[in-house]
């Protein structure tokens, strides 16, 4: 990850100025990585079409996300965690999944319903996980209820979903759609598919009678507060009403290292949304034909989505209990004086002008 380069399908998407900055960025890193070993595996609980079910999360550490290596996303940190030499043996990856196994076995009361797999890039790019490795992991889940896979659009195919389904596995793409507007997605993401391309990756995943989890982003950099929150309004709805996507998890942005985003941050021109604003979204969204959830990641620090450091705990709790039972009136129990704070800043903040707090 020292010399990050465009691989041959990588070149020329995207926008040349983010990207050349954020090669420049990646290529500060210095860590190296153990490939048999996960970068992250944890339980949890997850709301699912069928219910809330235990999950086993995996974070595999593979060779990196190729478009990250290309310059990539703007707030996207995760390849710098990624191991050297751009590709992880079969052999490998397997005793990454054996690692997770013997965690849950030490720390789960029983087998998890759901297993969650992600990379740092695209767990059905075969430059990343293999045809291989693939086929092993859904036969080392075959005995589970449900597997979420992560991926780009572009390969989102039905023949690599077979794997899964074809062992009786329900079976859903989380897909990194961002946001649902192209604009948004190319000059504040630097994500170069657009809309109707997660649109194709949903019709590929029902033609292997899998499911597919949109991913939003809440607040990427060069949006106000207020701009950030009418985005996620809009782009919840629309990705609810696209068939075959039943979920949607609106992600909001903490400040990771190595990453235009930190950066940023670093020069006073960025802050993390305001827990208050995911509130709203999901209050305001709760009709939509989809599970619609969150999970801020490190909230209540100021790399993370935060209030005024007061209210943080409870509203994070409103929220994780909103994901769980999809109640919109969990919102009405919680409140704090920073809310008028919160809303001058919806009111005043302009996208050439902020962040108007800290």
């Amino acid at each position: 990850m020292s010399k990050p380069s465009p691989e041959v399908y990588e070149r020329g998407k995207g926008m040349d100025a983010h990207n050349q900055v954020m090669r420049e960025i990646r290529s500060r890193k210095d860590k190296t990585y153990d490939p048999h070993e996960p970068t992250r595996v944890w339980i949890d609980e997850d709301n699912t079409p069928d219910g809330v079910k235990q999950s086993l999360t995996i974070i595999l550490n593979t060779g990196g996300c190729r478009w990250a290596r290309a310059g990539g996303c703007t707030m996207c940190g995760y390849v710098a965690e990624s191991v050297e030499g751009g590709s992880v043996a079969h052999e490998a990856l397997m005793d990454q999944i054996r690692v997770c196994l013997d965690h849950e076995e030490e720390n789960a009361e029983g087998p998890s319903e759901l297993i969650k797999i992600y990379t740092s890039g695209s767990f059905l790019d075969e430059r990343e996980v293999g045809a291989e490795t693939r086929a092993a992991i859904g036969e080392a889940f075959a005995d589970r209820e449900r597997i979420v896979v992560e991926s780009l659009p572009d390969f989102v195919e039905r023949e690599k979903l077979e794997d899964f389904t074809g062992v009786g596995l329900e079976t859903d793409v989380a897909v990194g759609l961002e946001t649902a507007t192209d604009r948004v997605r190319h000059d504040c993401v630097n994500k170069y598919f657009d809309f109707s391309d997660f649109e194709d990756a949903c019709e590929e995943a029902a033609a292997a009678a899998a499911g597919v989890k949109a991913y939003l982003l809440m607040k990427p950099p060069f949006l106000s507060e207020s701009e950030a929150l009418e985005d996620m309004k809009s782009s919840v709805r629309r990705c609810a009403a696209v068939e075959n996507c039943h979920t949607v998890s609106m992600n909001p942005t903490n400040v990771q290292s190595y990453t235009m985003v930190d950066e940023l941050f670093f020069n006073g021109g960025y802050r993390p949304p305001w827990l208050w604003s995911v509130a709203e979204v999901l209050e305001s969204t709760a009709d939509v034909d989809a599970i619609v959830v969150s999970d801020p990641v490190g909230h209540g620090s100021d790399r993370g989505p935060h209030n005024c450091g007061d209210c943080d705990d409870i509203v994070q709790k409103a929220i994780k209990d909103f994901d769980l039972r999809q109640d919109p009136s969990v919102f009405e129990q919680v409140s704090c004086d920073c809310e008028d704070t919160w809303a001058v800043v919806l009111e005043e903040e302009t996208s050439y002008s902020m962040p108007l707090t800290r």
